[in-house]
């Protein structure tokens, strides 16, 4: 384009952070909201001008720093459909904070805008350590919103967050530097090309997965979300279910399957069966809970396992359906955490036996989380379905086993949702405080609109989504398909695999280096 386009974008929030600092709070929401709608807009300069058949790596900037380090962007389709659900669900979160914080506002819109722009930092890094940076310095933000405007429990919560989200990182920083050495480039595409010896792939793997699997998160270690979610304030619970959940997938797809394909088919009954356990168990949590954002917490946990069971089936459907999950659950789980903020900001209370018949007094408001929770359950029509569809046919062609456990937690996904729906929207109206509520006004119509008429796009035209990122799926296949396990080795541990001729050669140059 000629223009630093991806640079900008980074700089509009930045600034506007900074900014925000110094001023008192109606024009600090001003400007928040200001610089969110112009990275919006920026996002959808970039979607319009994306050139589905042209090069992987486009928009791209580069230049020297210092020892080495590059400030290097770009995107690809992937990147790309991620960057515009960020910009996308961020103005959407200001409105949701106008009224709800009435305290220290100017610092609390600094510390969304600036997570913004680590956040989109984090999708179009090129160079390794920009990367981590972005991706370590993500957590600064979200831990002072939670810890500092979060609920009654806000210190605790806010600790375990960053706890086990940095401890995770760190392996996977050990682990870049040995890459860095021996490949000698920080460069994430050149990395993605590079054939490491199948035994440190291994090492090197773990090490990645340490990280990933805290920030998605995968069962066993999703304990922090629960508890992130029902003490963050509204807009801290969108973003971290909509979007930063998303790095851990977002990593997989950028670092493990490509860099470490060979150790990637060696776990994949690891992600497979953690996955399987994921979808039941936090299911069946899910439908003996009492808060309302814990109860659709549980289920991202639930949802994201159909995520990283496709990303590890080792087929184009499979990443296809990964992908669209990751946006779709973006839209559904921030729009579903929107709904509970709605009700509680009038009442204050998120215990669902304190509503009842909400239908009656709230009756647009009863739709729209009608809406969010079919597509939740996968209502043909609605993002979920689509979703859930191509990422089962995907996992189907690696495993029927696995098909038909994720199916289970599909159904018991419908059970806990339709069940929260009738205890909120319908029955009879017991509280004289619940039925009193008005419904919806003006600014919460602009919050929830846009987000059902994604939904509702996502689920009838989904090319749109998946054009962008086909071709880049589509070489990513390619990269994994001479490590792809086949027959009974699939979901079994140590069963011999099939290494790319390049990965043979590159194993055995080194061992005649040790010679």
């Amino acid at each position: 384009m000629g223009f630093p386009i991806l640079s900008v974008t980074l700089a509009v929030p930045l600034a506007a952070a900074i900014v925000c600092l110094f001023l008192n709070a109606p024009a600090a929401r001003t400007l928040a909201l200001a610089a969110t709608l112009a990275d919006l807009a920026l996002g959808i300069v970039l979607w319009a001008n994306y050139d589905i058949g042209g090069a992987q790596w486009q928009f791209t900037e580069r230049a020297d720093l210092f020892a080495g380090f590059q400030y290097a962007l770009g995107i690809d389709g992937i990147a790309l459909m991620l960057i515009v659900l960020s910009v996308f669900l961020m103005p959407i979160c200001i409105l949701a904070s106008w009224d709800a914080i009435d305290r220290r506002v100017g610092e609390y819109m600094a510390a969304f805008l600036l997570m913004e722009t680590l956040m989109i930092g984090v999708f179009c890094a090129q160079d390794l350590f920009l990367f981590y940076i972005m991706f370590e310095a993500g957590l600064i933000p979200m831990y002072l919103i939670i810890g500092v405007w979060g609920g009654a429990n806000r210190i605790y919560a806010s600790y375990k967050f960053f706890l086990y989200t940095l401890l995770g990182s760190v392996l996977m920083l050990i682990a870049m530097l040995w890459m860095v050495n021996v490949a000698g480039t920080t460069s994430i595409p050149a990395l993605m090309q590079y054939d490491f010896a199948p035994q440190a792939q291994t090492w090197l793997w773990l090490a990645f997965f340490a990280s990933f699997a805290v920030k998605m998160p995968m069962w066993p270690a999703h304990t922090w979300l629960p508890d992130a979610h029902v003490q963050a304030p509204t807009a801290g619970s969108v973003i971290l279910a909509g979007v930063l959940l998303k790095m851990g997938g977002y990593g997989f797809i950028r670092f493990s399957l490509p860099m470490f394909p060979e150790a990637s088919a060696q776990f994949m009954w690891l992600i497979f069966g953690l996955s399987m356990a994921a979808v039941v168990i936090t299911s069946l949590i899910a439908l003996v809970q009492h808060d309302m954002k814990k109860l659709i917490a549980y289920s991202s946990v639930a949802h994201m396992a159909i995520v990283t069971a496709g990303l590890f089936a080792f087929n184009v459907q499979g990443l296809e359906g990964a992908m669209v999950m990751m946006l779709s659950h973006g839209l559904v789980s921030g729009a579903l955490f929107l709904c509970v903020g709605v009700i509680y900001d009038r009442l204050h209370t998120r215990e669902i036996d304190r509503y009842g018949g909400l239908s009656i007094n709230m009756p647009m408001y009863a739709l729209f989380f009608m809406v969010f929770t079919m597509a939740s359950i996968g209502l043909p029509g609605t993002s979920g379905f689509v979703a859930e569809f191509i990422s089962l046919v995907g996992v189907y062609e690696a495993s029927s086993l696995a098909t038909l456990v994720l199916t289970t937690g599909i159904i018991l996904g419908a059970a806990y949702m339709l069940y929260l729906y009738w205890r909120v929207a319908f029955g009879v109206q017991r509280n004289a405080d619940a039925a009193a509520m008005r419904d919806l006004t003006g600014r919460e119509w602009l919050m929830l609109a846009p987000i059902a008429a994604a939904v509702l796009w996502m689920g009838v035209y989904p090319e749109s989504f998946l054009a962008p990122m086909r071709k880049d799926i589509a070489t990513l296949d390619a990269r994994l398909a001479g490590a792809a396990p086949t027959g009974d080795a699939r979901l079994a541990p140590g069963k011999p695999r099939s290494y790319p001729a390049n990965a043979i050669a590159h194993e055995a140059a080194a061992a005649g280096e040790a010679e």
